[in-house]
């Protein structure tokens, strides 16, 4: 039997502003802060800091009701396994109850993850509280101004705006608001990725949009509006970019 009531749209790495809603309970969201580019760093951050916990404690209680079904899903496994020893149940009928339980298994350790990712956020919100206390905010969209390098791999804005992870929130409400989805983010400040590659990351997004994509043009053109820095990778380039991606914030530099 499969037990996806209990399946929940938890964002990976959204975690901040943006909904989360139980598939089968519509009614179960989390509210989203409003917020502006106009806001300060420090507000954002304790807002998307709240919403983090809200997101992780809804994670911990799913993952009790997944852990629940599996152990309930593991001795039905048993139980037929026994059957079908004795040659009480057909054998598809224990091939079925497996394939159960591996699923249900995979969406445990899915939420686990997102449970560490969730700490992993709040850690970066923390570190970007006290970026914030040293850096002026981000100023209103209109006073900036931003000129764009465009060539065949990348695009590049020359925008010398101050960003701060603690600015993610509005970027992912407003694409949230446009798409009904979440920002797919693949890497929120310092990843193992990079570490590899030898760049520090630890104040920037990247996003995993084309950014000739319909998502990403969307999302570039919302950046510029704002005046916030970044950079759009068509392709993979070796040593720098693992593949088509959008990199909010300022270039990584080499690490020392």
């Amino acid at each position: 039997m499969r037990y996806s009531q209990y399946t929940v749209v938890l964002p990976l790495l959204l975690l901040l502003a943006v909904p989360m809603v139980a598939q089968t309970h519509p009614t179960a969201t989390i509210a989203l802060q409003s917020v502006t580019t106009s806001v300060k760093p420090a507000q954002l951050s304790a807002n998307s800091l709240d919403s983090t916990k809200n997101v992780k404690a809804t994670a911990e209680e799913l993952l009790r009701l997944q852990e629940d079904e599996v152990k309930k899903s593991s001795a039905s496994v048993e139980q037929l396994r026994q059957l079908y020893s004795e040659g009480l149940i057909a054998r598809i009928e224990l091939e079925n109850a497996q394939q159960d339980l591996a699923a249900e298994s995979a969406k445990v350790e899915t939420t686990r993850s997102e449970i560490a990712a969730s700490d992993r956020l709040a850690s970066e919100i923390k570190k970007a509280e006290e970026l914030a206390k040293t850096k002026p905010a981000l100023g209103k969209p209109t006073l900036l101004r931003m000129n764009l390098s465009n060539t065949a791999t990348i695009l590049r804005s020359s925008s010398t705006a101050n960003w701060s992870i603690g600015n993610l929130g509005s970027i992912q409400q407003f694409f949230a608001n446009r798409f009904g989805h979440a920002l797919p983010t693949t890497a929120i400040g310092q990843s193992a990725t990079h570490d590899r590659l030898g760049y520090d990351h630890r104040n920037a997004v990247d996003v995993g949009l084309n950014p000739d994509s319909l998502e990403g043009r969307a999302l570039i053109s919302y950046l510029q509006g704002a005046g916030i820095p970044f950079l759009g990778f068509r392709s993979a380039i070796p040593g720098v970019a693992t593949g088509p991606h959008i990199h909010i914030g300022s270039p990584s530099h080499r690490l020392i």
